[in-house]
């Protein structure tokens, strides 16, 4: 019998769903406490997908080069909590709005915001995680 691909394992389905539980929890509750108004910058969002893009630069780098995780910690935190949590589905729906409300120069800002700083999170995560080990493991 054919083993099933790492995807359709029900362990890491579950670890997915249960982090993508918790990480659409936490998004909910920043959405809360710092709502989006119609045809304003959506600065929440903003903030939410940038901060995720640096904890997924920390966590890439951590699982990959410094620490031999366990087999669900990756998709756990990685796809469901931070996936979760960051949100490509209010993004897209907030850059709509903006265009619909004729403020079609804020939605072009917050998609080239959006992109440049979530690469740029990306990357100083990765560059400081990797700094942060170095640092860490070198005695003065």
């Amino acid at each position: 019998m054919a083993s099933r691909p790492p995807a359709l394992d029900p362990a890491v389905l579950a670890a997915i769903s249960v982090g993508g539980g918790l990480g659409a929890t936490a998004r909910y509750g920043v959405g809360q406490w710092w709502p989006v108004r119609p045809g304003q910058f959506p600065w929440s969002t903003l903030t939410v997908n940038v901060v995720g893009c640096f904890a997924l630069g920390v966590l890439m780098v951590v699982v990959t080069e410094f620490w031999s995780a366990p087999m669900l910690v990756r998709p756990f935190l990685g796809i469901g909590v931070l996936g979760g949590f960051t949100t490509f589905s209010a993004f897209g729906l907030e850059l709509r709005t903006l265009i619909d409300t004729g403020s079609p120069g804020t939605a072009v800002a917050y998609l080239g915001l959006s992109v440049l700083a979530g690469l740029g999170a990306m990357a100083l995560a990765m560059i400081g995680t990797r700094w942060a080990a170095g640092s860490v493991g070198q005695s003065t």
